[in-house]
């Protein structure tokens, strides 16, 4: 039972992403309930204790709760608390309950990757039922959301993952002729949807994840396929710049929305730009508050306070946070929340079996690389899309490393 309620959790967390958003906020749920009903509760529940992972992820609620010490906003507080027991509730699920089968965990896997392309081929469609209205858009730095409504930088990085993923499931051991043909066919889908859409933070990832394959490639001595990377390296973008409008577009786009700031012009309707500003604004908070930061829930308070004092000529409905989540931990948490953050994102590959994962290696990555652009966290479906890659991915193989090598 605690298996299957498990298995349930994380197909209803897949879908949840992808559409349903309720289900998203149930599945942490339905996976305590998992760990309720392991028939080994007393034994396993020594397992969230013992798991660095799960521990690290707590470290961060542990912070929050601290920080109400010298917080101000205390409604925000209390919300960004409530918010935070997803890093609680789904390590655990995974640290306690039953753990997943190979076969339910290949299911979950094509879930993932293949509902991610199902979503977009139907982006694409409405696409190009107008493109020229879409790429007027694009032209003018806005982008499409997906059709079910996910936020254009999530279903950018959904994209980037599904493509490593679904490769990586191509030669998944359990995988059929079919399923295999299915993921090829997802991650073929993946590229060229980040590229027609010209998302750029997707782009950033994917482009970012290749080139780290391709180093990996060259310095394992596979040296005719890391060539043969390098050069698609520098073909494909060409390619997808004198091919598609969009992706002219997005470049012409992007180059105008920078020289608005280097000129010091008007930036009221550029993201970039603003984004640029936000920077400033936020490394003169955190050069007062380096230590523990002004509190996680008082981050969007400060920043708004030291727009006052310079506000760059932006209107008030135009004041934009941080986009860069390693700042945004340094805002809100100083040096200790950005140490928090680092250590849950990069601790694991200190373990040699978690390096020798490739799955785990394409979601810190992609993680890692997404943060530098955006504030990923602060929405709650970048919170749940992490927490729950996080809790499938590392707290589980953790766990996994932890049996295998004790003592039988």
């Amino acid at each position: 039972m605690s298996q299957h309620l498990l298995w349930l959790a994380s197909l209803a967390g897949v879908v949840g992403l992808l559409s349903a958003r309720a289900l998203v906020a149930l599945s942490p749920l339905v996976g305590v309930l998992a760990v309720l009903a392991n028939p080994n509760l007393r034994h396993d529940i020594k397992n969230y204790l013992r798991n660095a992972a799960a521990m690290r992820a707590a470290a961060l609620v542990g912070f929050l709760l601290v920080s109400g010490v010298y917080t101000s906003e205390w409604a925000v507080w209390r919300h960004e608390l409530f918010r935070s027991l997803t890093w609680l509730g789904v390590p655990l699920a995974f640290a306690v309950a039953t753990p997943l089968s190979a076969a339910q965990r290949l299911s979950v896997g094509l879930a993932f990757v293949g509902g991610t392309a199902l979503v977009a081929l139907a982006t694409l469609a409405q696409y190009f039922a107008d493109p020229a209205g879409a790429n007027a858009a694009i032209s003018i730095g806005q982008n499409m959301q997906a059709i079910t409504r996910i936020f254009h930088v999530h279903f950018g990085l959904m994209l980037s993952q599904s493509f490593f993923w679904g490769l990586l499931l191509v030669r998944h051991p359990l995988a059929r002729v079919w399923m295999k043909a299915l993921m090829l066919l997802a991650s073929i889908v993946a590229a060229l949807t980040l590229h027609i859409l010209a998302y750029r933070t997707g782009l950033l990832v994917f482009y970012t994840g290749l080139v780290a394959y391709t180093v990996w490639l060259l310095l394992r001595g596979s040296v005719v396929l890391g060539i043969g990377l390098v050069l698609l390296l520098g073909m494909a973008p060409l390619g997808a710049y004198y091919t598609l409008d969009s992706v002219r577009d997005r470049v012409a786009s992007t180059h105008y929305d920078i020289e608005q700031y280097q000129y010091e012009k008007d930036i009221n309707t550029y993201s970039l730009s603003r984004r640029l500003v936000a920077v400033k604004t936020a490394k003169n908070i955190i050069q007062q508050h380096w230590l523990l930061g002004v509190g996680p829930a008082d981050a969007a308070a400060a920043m708004k306070r030291q727009y006052s004092w310079r506000d760059f000529g932006l209107r008030p409905e135009n004041l934009v946070y941080v986009h860069n989540e390693y700042l945004s931990a340094m805002l809100g948490g100083g040096l200790v929340g950005l140490s928090i953050l680092l250590a849950i994102l990069c601790w694991p590959l200190t373990q040699a079996v978690l390096r020798r994962n490739p799955y785990v290696c394409f979601f810190i990555l992609t993680q890692a690389t997404v943060m530098m652009v955006a504030d990923i966290l602060s929405l709650q479906i970048g919170l749940n899309l992490f927490v729950f890659g996080y809790g499938f991915l590392v707290v589980a193989n953790e766990r996994n490393v932890k049996l295998t090598s004790s003592p039988t």
